[in-house]
């Protein structure tokens, strides 16, 4: 192929696309759907450190010594 025909073969065949942004919008659509939800599950994590505060309290007390040797903590 020469480098007119390549060009002319190149300027037909940009002639019957549609509109490209239009035809790739659902690939937007799909991310944000996949972004969404993992916030969702990311949100359900929210707080569940506190969701069962007298069982750490209860566990802190009873292991006390233990806590303080092994350096763990705040």
């Amino acid at each position: 192929m020469t480098l007119v025909s390549l060009l002319t073969f190149a300027a037909e065949e940009s002639e019957h696309h549609g509109n490209v942004a239009l035809e790739t919008v659902i690939f937007g659509i799909i991310a944000l759907a996949v972004f969404g939800l993992l916030a969702l599950v990311t949100a359900s994590y929210r707080n569940v450190a506190n969701r069962h505060a007298h069982k750490a309290e209860a566990y802190a007390k009873t292991h006390a010594a233990e806590l303080q040797r092994s350096g763990h903590g705040h």
